[in-house]
């Protein structure tokens, strides 16, 4: 039987400290629970957001014999759940096992894996063999045991959508061959497709020698010379194994900003896509959505942008509305008019006691008509969970709430709003619909 690990010490990086390995990967899991205000918390890896319906069931089970019966989506596509009793690790490792939820124990949390929701949907290519087989490599490897959970890989199907997801290790499709980037570089190698995957568990394991010596999670917090040194190793290896062509450097500079599924139908109404209003999905919410995957094709993928793709077929247009205005009923967002889109939240108070605020009731009552820009509500500095690429970030401070506008790596604070919802609403309108 597979049991649940103890929760461990906070890392550096939730401390607010460097992000380097100077104690315990405190991330949570689905083996290792993390103990919050409104109880224990596991978290599900589902690479790629892929799920048939019989898996979608048992994380539902889990949530309402274990937790607070909600499912909660996250920023990587996996699945919380909140509430847990933090005695329930090993029956809950149990369910998970039984449903193929849990392939490896030893790598449970190294399964991050992010795709493009749309893959093979709408005229770009299927990245699902990449999906499979990568998982399939980390699952086998014995240094990927020791990657955190932070770690992230991306699989892009080529539009750029999750390459700007900051991931650690993206391949990218590209004719009939694939590109790799480690990190941000704008420099990437051409492979074959086929050996994309492989490449891909190379690059994460050169990192993880370099992160011995220098104690990083993730390849950002490399120094320079150690990132050069893990580009100089993968390039090595990439001649000798597939060819001094895959050696030679292309440059593509990552994207700005990634651009998630519009809520509503793709594809000829043979897929449709739903965003879900701060990542919170009630059970009645995950059973229509369950089912609806069961009647269409078994399949539902969860974004990193917490929304929800179904890919179908609907046979008719026809077929894809009625399903469309099922789900609308039910609460979650099918046309990208809604006050709901582009806004999100971390769980803030009372289920973190770091957070100064409920933010996500503040988000609630400050929604109104879609801004050009995301916007995402943070109970304090640490911002967990917050989007990549451009959006309006509010962050509540012991001054008040601080509204800035971010662009990757640069912050433009606005304004502070102090103890006035409607002059909070008016600001943050203001500032999703200001132009650049």
């Amino acid at each position: 039987m597979l049991a649940a690990m103890p929760d461990s010490a906070p890392s550096p990086l939730s401390a607010g400290g460097p992000a380097l390995r100077y104690s315990g990967d405190a991330c949570p899991g689905a083996l290792r629970l993390h103990r919050a205000d409104d109880g224990a918390l596991a978290r599900i890896r589902v690479p790629g957001g892929v799920l048939n319906a019989d898996r979608a069931d048992a994380l539902l089970a889990a949530a309402d014999r274990f937790g607070d019966g909600e499912l909660h989506l996250t920023s990587r596509g996996n699945v919380q759940l909140r509430g847990l009793d933090a005695a329930c690790g090993g029956a809950l490792a149990e369910l998970l096992t039984a449903a193929g939820l849990l392939p490896s124990a030893a790598h449970e949390r190294a399964r991050n894996i992010v795709a493009s929701p749309l893959a093979g949907l709408d005229g770009r290519p299927p990245v699902n063999g990449w999906l499979s087989e990568l998982d399939g490599l980390v699952c086998g490897s014995a240094a990927a045991a020791s990657l955190s959970g932070r770690f992230l890989f991306a699989l892009d199907d080529g539009r750029g959508d999750v390459d700007a997801l900051g991931a650690d290790v993206t391949l990218i499709a590209a004719g009939d061959g694939c590109l790799l980037r480690i990190g941000a570089e704008d420099e990437v190698f051409r492979l074959p497709a086929g050996e994309g995957p492989r490449a891909a568990l190379l690059a994460a394991e050169t990192f993880l020698r370099a992160a011995r010596d220098t104690g990083a999670w993730r390849v950002k917090d490399l120094p320079d010379d150690a990132r050069t040194a893990v580009r100089g190793d993968v390039r090595a290896e990439l001649v000798r194994t597939v060819g001094e062509a895959a050696g030679r450097p292309v440059r593509l500079p990552r994207p700005r900003t990634a651009t998630p599924p519009a809520p509503g139908p793709h594809g000829s109404a043979n897929t449709i896509s739903v965003d879900v209003p701060l990542g919170r999905l009630t059970p009645a919410q995950w059973r229509l959505l369950t089912g609806t995957a069961r009647r269409h094709g078994d399949e539902l993928r969860l974004t990193p942008w917490r929304g929800v793709v179904v890919p179908g077929p609907f046979g008719r247009p026809q077929d894809a509305a009625e399903v469309l205005g099922d789900l609308a009923a039910a609460g979650l967002v099918t046309a990208p008019d809604s006050p709901w889109t582009g806004v999100g939240a971390c769980i803030g108070r009372p289920g973190c006691a770091k957070s100064l605020s409920d933010v996500r009731a503040e988000a609630g009552a400050a929604v109104g008509p879609p801004g050009r820009l995301p916007v995402y509500w943070s109970g304090c500095e640490r911002r967990c969970g917050h989007p990549h690429g451009e959006w309006i970030d509010v962050v509540v401070t012991p001054e008040g709430h601080r509204i800035s506008h971010v662009r990757g790596e640069r912050r433009d604070p606005r304004q502070t709003v102090r103890d006035d919802p409607a002059a909070l609403a008016a600001a943050v309108a203001a500032a999703r619909a200001r132009s650049l």
